[in-house]
């Protein structure tokens, strides 16, 4: 069986990119892969065209990007796989996530990114976009109060909640989930007209706001800006998490750090 029929994206979180994945059969070559990327325009914030090309050890990837519309993409890969999957879903949030990676880039140095590259770089590896038309569900998130939204709140986060994919290498995680996975999540609050879309048509419907809050340099400034979430703590992504002694184990659902809720909820 080939590797892209082996993908578990009956896993939730890989749910949403699965019409884009399901458009092959087997590992695509990067030319077949192009014909793609070119059918739906996909453009740098700089107007290039992407162009998917073999890593060569040259530029540095976000700046080749920038300068070039060149994306560095290894062929039989799941990690590149899952950041062309992204693009494919998100064009004009990663576009303008990599436009802010070269906007900050002066404020970095050789040794260290900064922390505004630092805050993009763990949004593009293991971001996730959390959506609900009830603030209170956010409000939880914020704050750490993990039993309480995912138990006592199960029926509401069953309904009222949305958790998206846009870091590709917490996708690749996904494909064997470990105890303790964690994504870095944007938090949304949203109508109660576009929770009642299917997971798959989503990414589409979020993607111009996701662009617009990632251009706000006021948003991912530094890393706490993103809420902690703790994947297999959410209904139905976890079999063991329909018990709920499951939620007292604080080494995988921990208190953290309170979240300011003006600068999650966007």
């Amino acid at each position: 069986m080939n590797p892209l029929k082996q993908a578990t994206f009956c896993a939730p979180l890989l749910i949403p990119l699965q019409p884009l994945a399901s458009q092959e059969s087997d590992w695509p070559r990067r030319e077949k892969l192009q014909l793609r990327i070119d059918a739906a325009d996909l453009r740098v914030s700089g107007g290039h065209r992407l162009r998917l090309v073999a890593p060569d050890g040259g530029r540095p990837y976000e700046q080749r990007l920038h300068d070039s519309g060149e994306l560095e993409f290894r062929e039989r890969n799941w990690h590149d796989w899952f950041n062309l999957l992204i693009w494919l879903a998100y064009p004009r949030a990663k576009a303008a996530l990599n436009a802010r990676h070269h906007a900050a880039w002066p404020e970095a140095s050789v040794s260290r990114r900064g922390a505004v590259r630092d805050a993009l770089t763990l949004f593009d590896e293991s971001g996730l976009v959390v959506l609900s038309d009830d603030p209170s569900l956010l409000a939880l998130i914020r704050g750490f109060e993990w039993k309480r939204l995912f138990w006592e709140r199960r029926a509401d986060c069953l309904t009222r909640l949305q958790v998206l994919p846009f870091g590709h290498a917490l996708c690749e995680k996904m494909l064997k989930p470990y105890r303790g996975i964690t994504g870095q999540a944007l938090l949304l609050e949203v109508t109660p007209q576009l929770m009642k879309l299917d997971a798959r048509e989503l990414p589409a419907a979020i993607d111009a706001r996701l662009a617009a809050i990632i251009a706000d340099a006021g948003v991912l400034a530094g890393t706490k800006d993103l809420a902690p979430l703790p994947v297999l703590g959410i209904p139905g992504w976890c079999a063991d998490n329909a018990d709920p002694a499951y939620y007292d184990d604080t080494r995988q659902f921990r208190s953290g750090r309170r979240m300011r809720a003006a600068e999650l909820a966007r």
